[in-house]
C-alpha cells in the first residue's frame, strides 16, 4: 500500500495522555463519522499505554504492572476497554471504528515489555523465550515499559511477527511506533526488522515513527521503511514551536511525497490536556492556527488532530472542514519557501507548491508581532502572466491579478490558488 496523500485523522495523546478510554474513543470515532469524514479525516489513533491500569494522566507510573498474554504481547487494560476481555484485544474497538467508515490505529513502543524479560515469558512460534532476545541496554529515556529488541539474537523476528499479527488479528490500520525515530543511528538494524514484519504481516498498516526530531542524514531510510515520521519532539500550543517549524518544514520539503511523509506532529487545536483544570482550550489565538494549518498543508504533513473532537467549536469545526486548505494537503506538489524577509520591521514568509490539478499554490506567513501590509509580485514565484486567485480560506476569487496585496494579523496566514 503506498499513501498517495498524507493521513489524517485523531489521535488520542493531546487530551488524555496514557489514559484515554474506550468509551472516548468511540465517541471521537461517532463525531469523526459524522463530521469529519467527508472532508478526508479517517484515522482514529489510541496513544500510549493502552496496556497499563493505573494511568491516569500524560505522566507515567515506572515500573508498573502491565497487561500482558501469555506471549509476552501487552494488551488492553479490560478495564479502560471493556471490550478486550477475554483475549478479544482491539478487534472489537476495531470493528466498531470500521463500521462507521474508518481506520483504527494504536501507538506502541519499540521493544519487548521489561516484565517479560524479567519473568523470561515465551514468545510465539520461537524456542527463546523474552530474555533472551532483549537488548537490555537499549532502553527509552522517558518511558521504563520495554526493552529494545536485539535483532542479531535467535527469536527477535519471530517476536515482531508475533506482534504484528496480533495487530493484524484485531484490525489494525495505523501503527505508531515510538522511541525508534530519533534513536537512529542506534537502534537501525531494530527498525528495519520492526518494518520488515509490520509488512509481512498480511494486513495493509500505516508505518509513524516518533519521536522527533528525525535525523534529516536517514531520511532515504525513513522513506524504506516507514509511511510517516516527526521533525519534531511533541509540539504544543505555543507560538515558538510553531515560529521554529517553519525551519523544520523548509529541511524536510524536499522529502515529501506519495508512500513518506515528514510528519510536523499533531494538531493541538479545540479542548486538550483534559487532565488540567479548567483552562484546557488551545493556547493558539485563530490566526495562530490558520497558520498552523496552512504551514502544514502546503508542506503535506500528515493531519493528526489532537483536540476532544466532541468539545468542538464553530471556529474548530470551521478550520477542519476547509475544503480548499484541505485540498492544498491532497494535491501540493514540490512545496517550498519563495524568501524569508522583512518587510517594514516584520518578517514575513512565502511558500509556494504546483498544484497537481493545475495552478500554482502561495502561502504567506507574518511571523512578526504587528500585523501588516504585504505586497507580492506574482513573478517572484515565476508567474509572468495575469492569473486568477482564490483565496483558500474566504473562497473568494479575484480575476487578472498581478501581485497579492494583503493585510496579514500578527502570527496570520493567507493561501491562494493561482491559475
Amino acid at each position: 500500500m503506498v499513501m498517495k496523500t498524507p493521513p489524517m485523522g485523531w489521535n488520542s495523546w493531546d487530551c488524555y495522555g496514557a489514559s484515554v478510554d474506550e468509551k472516548t474513543v468511540r465517541a471521537n470515532a461517532e463525531y469523526m463519522a459524522k463530521h469529519l469524514k467527508k472532508f478526508g479525516w479517517e484515522y482514529v489513533v489510541v496513544d500510549i499505554q493502552w496496556y497499563e491500569p493505573k494511568a491516569r494522566s500524560h505522566e507515567y507510573n515506572p515500573f508498573t504492572e502491565l497487561c500482558m498474554d501469555e506471549y509476552s504481547r501487552l494488551i488492553p487494560d479490560p478495564v479502560r476497554f471493556p471490550s478486550a476481555a477475554n483475549g478479544k484485544g482491539f478487534a472489537p474497538l476495531a470493528e466498531y471504528v470500521h463500521s462507521l467508515g474508518l481506520k483504527f490505529g494504536i501507538h506502541i513502543m519499540r521493544g519487548i515489555p521489561r516484565q517479560a524479560v524479567h519473568a523470561n515469558t515465551p514468545l510465539l512460534g520461537t524456542k527463546a523465550t523474552a530474555r533472551e532476545v532483549a537488548k537490555t541496554n537499549s532502553i527509552c529515556a522517558w518511558n521504563t515499559d520495554m526493552y529494545g529488541v536485539d535483532p542479531a539474537k535467535e527469536g527477535a523476528r519471530a517476536y515482531y511477527e508475533s506482534i504484528f499479527g496480533l495487530y493484524a488479528q484485531w484490525g489494525v490500520d495505523f501503527i505508531k511506533c515510538d522511541d525508534i525515530c530519533r534513536e537512529l543511528p542506534h537502534e537501525e538494524a531494530e527498525l528495519v526488522l520492526l518494518s520488515e514484519c509490520l509488512h509481512s504481516c498480511g494486513r495493509d498498516m500505516v508505518l509513524s515513527l516518533s519521536p522527533g526530531p528525525a535525523l534529516p542524514e536517514k531520511a532515504e531510510l525513513y522513506k524504506q521503511t516507514a509511511d510517516m515520521w516527526r521533525i519534531t519532539d511533541d509540539f504544543w500550543d505555543n507560538w515558538q514551536s510553531l515560529y521554529d517549524m517553519f525551519s523544520r518544514c523548509e529541511t524536510w520539503c524536499a522529502h515529501t511525497g506519495a508512500g513518506h511523509w515528514p510528519d510536523a506532529d499533531m494538531l493541538p487545536v479545540g479542548a486538550i490536556l483534559q487532565d488540567y483544570d479548567g483552562a484546557n482550550r488551545t493556547k493558539f489565538t485563530e490566526d495562530e492556527q490558520r497558520t498552523m494549518m496552512t504551514l502544514w498543508s502546503i508542506f503535506r504533513s500528515p493531519l493528526m488532530i489532537g483536540g476532544e473532537l466532541t468539545k468542538n467549536d464553530e471556529f474548530t469545526l470551521g478550520l477542519l472542514t476547509n475544503e480548499g486548505i484541505i485540498g492544498m494537503n491532497k494535491l501540493a506538489r514540490h512545496a517550498h519557501p519563495v524568501w524569508r524577509r522583512k518587510i517594514n520591521g516584520t518578517e514575513v514568509i512565502l511558500w509556494t507548491a504546483v498544484c497537481a490539478d493545475g495552478g500554482q499554490y502561495a502561502a504567506l506567513f507574518n511571523a512578526g508581532e504587528e500585523s501588516c501590509t504585504v505586497k507580492v509580485p506574482l513573478c517572484d514565484m515565476e508567474i509572468y502572466d495575469p492569473a486568477k486567485a482564490q483565496d483558500l480560506w474566504s473562497g473568494e476569487v479575484c480575476e487578472g491579478i498581478t501581485q497579492l496585496d494583503i493585510e496579514l494579523a500578527a502570527h496570520g496566514a493567507a493561501a491562494f490558488l493561482l491559475s
